[in-house]
């Protein structure tokens, strides 16, 4: 729960964190000399934090971070999963737990337990109903993203993979400074030139971190008619691994659309955990081992 304090806090210290919220403070001289310099790293025990983003919205990304804290979970992994898309929260409505709000145990706030394996922290937890947006400047969400690391009872965690919004922003530059053991970046995109040139913008951002790029995945790549059985490039194909080409970091692999991952976003059971034999699982279970494989390795 965010306290009550948080907000005038936030808003006297503005003016000191702006050079906390710049990717090149580690090197920048005026950065060394201000008062607020970097911000510490955030206290929570965890091996792997893995960051999803994307340069645009609606390529999927939730869906992504969703199905691989399954997957790594369901690898017997302890896994915590983190929202920080303040402003459009959508991961409660994927897992069927939109309903939830966080308890206090103590000091720490207790994140929503899925599985044994599996806990989640959002936003949407904290709002009085669906429809209740999120006005906040930077260091309101700053602010946030620092409880949401040291004061939840996330316990010893192998992997926190955090969903992030669209684009290279402050919840993007917080994760990346405050978490400890960031593993790396996922980026994901759909085929088409105008997404494809939003995820180049991700890609080197990540690398100005000085962050590993895990990997790209291109979404909603191509579509197999229910009826003729033929494929629909709806928004092209290729993009994704074109660029990953192009920028010599790794191609997890290409899923494409179909109806019944959207009814599972919509209906709060990830697509990983429906076992069958169709090629969006097939495509979905291969892009997820893949990810796995590079982040074990």
């Amino acid at each position: 729960m965010i306290k009550k304090d948080t907000k005038t806090k936030a808003e006297d210290e503005e003016c000191k964190n702006e050079c906390s919220t710049c990717p090149t403070a580690t090197s920048c001289s005026s950065a060394k000399n201000s008062p607020a310099g970097l911000p510490p790293k955030a206290n929570v025990d965890v091996k792997h934090v893995i960051m999803v983003l994307s340069g645009k919205g609606g390529v999927g990304k939730s869906t992504v971070s969703v199905n691989l804290a399954y997957a790594l979970s369901s690898h017997g992994f302890r896994v915590g999963l983190l929202d920080l898309d303040m402003h459009g929260p959508n991961i409660p409505k994927m897992l069927g737990i939109e309903d939830h709000k966080l308890a206090m145990m103590g000091e720490m706030i207790e994140p929503v337990h899925i599985t044994g394996k599996l806990s989640v922290i959002s936003m949407a937890f904290l709002l009085p109903d669906t429809s209740t947006p999120i006005i906040w400047r930077g260091p309101m969400k700053m602010a946030a993203i620092q409880q949401f690391l040291s004061e939840v009872n996330w316990g010893p965690l192998d992997f926190l993979v955090v969903d992030l919004p669209p684009g290279t922003g402050d919840e993007a530059l917080t994760i990346a400074q405050l978490a400890p053991n960031l593993r790396g970046a996922v980026i994901v995109t759909t085929p088409q030139d105008v997404a494809t040139l939003d995820a180049r913008k991700s890609v080197k951002f990540i690398q100005k971190l000085e962050v590993p790029v895990l990997g790209i995945i291109e979404n909603m790549s191509g579509m197999i008619c229910p009826h003729c059985k033929e494929e629909i490039e709806l928004f092209g194909k290729g993009g994704g691994k074109k660029i990953a080409d192009e920028l010599s970091v790794p191609f997890l692999g290409a899923i494409p659309i179909d109806i019944e991952m959207r009814k599972a976003g919509d209906e709060g059971r990830p697509f990983i955990i429906r076992r069958g034999n169709s090629p969006t699982w097939e495509a979905v279970d291969k892009v997820m081992e893949a990810l796995i494989r590079v982040v074990e390795g």
